[in-house]
């Protein structure tokens, strides 16, 4: 048996349970697959929140795996070469480039608490990467 979500032209959510999708379509098809509220014969499935779990899957050799810490080190490398680094101003300068007031460019920084909530409040999107510290930032005192 198989459990569908199912949708009625009138906007009514139901389930039905067929031996197969083959099934359903061949009921739907004569209009055997019928609203429970209003009785009206075009339903269509939609898409379920139910997640099916599978079991683990077994690598397969030669199958290449994700490394994770590389993955990582890739992008931390991609937004350093591809970005502005404007250090603590970051809010600021985010603020010039959402109002017109500084030329559009991708750029990275730091900001407090209070500024990520001032960015938000303004519409301002941004996205929080973690950096690794480097050598020389670890020499600041």
């Amino acid at each position: 048996m198989i459990v569908f979500d199912l949708e009625c032209s009138q906007g009514h959510i139901f389930e039905g349970w067929f031996d197969s999708n083959e099934s359903f379509d061949k009921q739907n098809a004569q209009d055997l697959v019928r609203c429970p509220f209003c009785d009206d014969a075009n339903v269509r499935k939609v898409m379920s929140p139910v997640a099916v779990k599978k079991s683990q899957s077994v690598p397969v050799p030669g199958e290449e795996t994700i490394d994770y810490q590389r993955l990582a080190k890739e992008v931390v490398e991609y937004v350093k070469n591809n970005s502005e680094d404007v250090g603590t101003r970051f809010a600021a300068e985010a603020l010039k480039i959402h109002y017109g007031a500084a030329e559009r460019r991708s750029i990275r920084g730091s900001a407090t608490a209070d500024e990520e909530k001032t960015l938000k409040e303004e519409g301002v999107e941004f996205v929080k990467i973690p950096f690794p510290i480097s050598e020389d930032d670890k020499n600041v005192n």
